[in-house]
C-alpha cells in the first residue's frame, strides 16, 4: 500500500494539517525545485497535482 510521505505546495492557504510534512515554496518553479529534491532524498516518487502542489508518495511500503 502506498503512502504520501510529504506535500509541497506554493499555495500555503491550499494545505490543512493531515500528518505528512508540508512545505511551503512562494513560487511554483521553487515548489517543483523542492519536490523533485525530496523525491530523490526521500526515495519516493513526486506526483504534480496541476494545481501547484506535489506530494510525495512511498509505492514501496
Amino acid at each position: 500500500m502506498a503512502r504520501i510521505v510529504a506535500v509541497v505546495s506554493s499555495k500555503a492557504d491550499a494545505t490543512l494539517g493531515g500528518g505528512a510534512p508540508v512545505f511551503i515554496e512562494n513560487e511554483p518553479e521553487k515548489a517543483e525545485q523542492t519536490a523533485f529534491l525530496l523525491e530523490k532524498i526521500l526515495d519516493a516518487n513526486a506526483h504534480d497535482l496541476k494545481n501547484g502542489s506535489y506530494i510525495l508518495v512511498d509505492h514501496k511500503g
